[in-house]
C-alpha cells in the first residue's frame, strides 16, 4: 500500500513538471513584456512648463564701426629768410608766391547834419560859407495851461451865489437837551450847481444829521473860469442856536 503512494506522488511529480515549467515562462514573458513596454508608452520629454517659459536671448548687435583715421596733414616747411639777424638767400624759387588780400574795411556811418554830441553850434570850415550846414531844430512848444476841472475855496460861500437854500429843522431832541452849536461839512458843489459829496467835518451827531439833509437839497450858481463852469471844493458852517 506505501508503495502504491510513492508511485501515485512520483507520477504526479512527473505529471505536473512540464505545466510548471510553461506557467513560469510565460509569467517570465510576460514580465518581460512589460519592462519593455514602459519605456515605448513614457517617453522621456522635457516638461512643458520649462519649454514655455524659456527665454531666447538674442545675440549682441555687431559694434559701431570706428571712424576713419584722419590723414596726418603735411607741413610745408617755411622757408626762413633771417637766421640770427643775417639775411640768408632762399634755396629755390618757388613756383607760386601766396598773395594776401586784406578784407575790405566796413562803409562808414554817414554824419547827422546836428554834427557831434558836446561840439559847437557854429562850427565849419575857415573862410567858407554857411551853405550845406543844417539848420537849427525849432524849440518846443510852450506846455498849455490845463484848466481845473476843481477849485477850493475856503471858508464859507458867499450867500449871492446860492440859489435855493432850505434851512436845517432843529432836531427835537437836540432842543429838549438845549444842543446849542455849529457844524462844519465838507462839500463839492458840480459844475451844474448841486452838491454832489458831502461828509461831516465836525458838530454833534444830532444836530449834524439835521444839517447833512438840509445842505444835500441846497443850490449854487455855477462858478465859472474863463466862462467855463468848474467844480467848487469847499465848507460849508451851519450854525444852530436856540432863540
Amino acid at each position: 500500500m506505501f508503495d502504491e503512494l510513492l508511485e501515485c506522488a512520483v507520477a504526479r511529480k512527473k505529471t505536473n513538471a512540464p505545466w510548471t515549467m510553461l506557467f513560469s515562462t510565460a509569467v517570465e514573458v510576460i514580465v518581460l513584456g512589460i519592462l519593455l513596454l514602459i519605456p515605448l508608452l513614457y517617453t522621456q520629454t522635457l516638461p512643458k512648463a520649462m519649454l514655455t517659459t524659456q527665454l531666447i536671448s538674442t545675440p549682441p548687435p555687431p559694434p559701431p564701426p570706428a571712424p576713419p583715421a584722419e590723414a596726418p596733414k603735411a607741413v610745408k616747411p617755411v622757408a626762413r629768410l633771417l637766421t640770427q639777424g643775417k639775411l640768408m638767400q632762399p634755396r629755390a624759387i618757388p613756383k607760386q608766391v601766396a598773395v594776401f588780400k586784406e578784407a575790405d574795411l566796413a562803409p562808414e556811418a554817414p554824419v547827422a547834419a546836428g554834427g557831434v554830441v558836446g561840439g559847437f553850434a557854429e562850427a565849419g570850415l575857415l573862410g567858407g560859407s554857411d551853405i550845406g550846414l543844417a539848420a537849427p531844430a525849432p524849440p518846443p512848444p510852450p506846455p498849455v495851461a490845463k484848466v481845473p476841472t476843481r477849485i477850493e475855496i475856503g471858508g464859507q460861500v458867499e450867500a449871492a451865489k446860492i440859489l435855493s437854500q432850505t434851512q436845517p429843522q432843529y432836531p427835537l431832541l437836540a432842543r429838549q437837551m438845549h444842543l446849542q452849536g455849529e457844524v462844519v461839512l465838507h462839500a463839492i458843489i458840480g459844475k451844474d450847481g448841486r452838491v454832489s459829496e458831502l461828509e461831516v467835518i465836525s458838530g454833534h451827531p444830532l444836530l449834524a444829521k439835521a444839517a447833512l439833509e438840509a445842505v444835500k437839497s441846497w443850490r449854487y450858481q455855477p462858478t465859472r473860469l474863463d466862462g467855463r463852469p468848474v467844480e467848487i471844493d469847499t465848507t460849508i458852517t451851519v450854525d444852530f442856536f436856540l432863540s
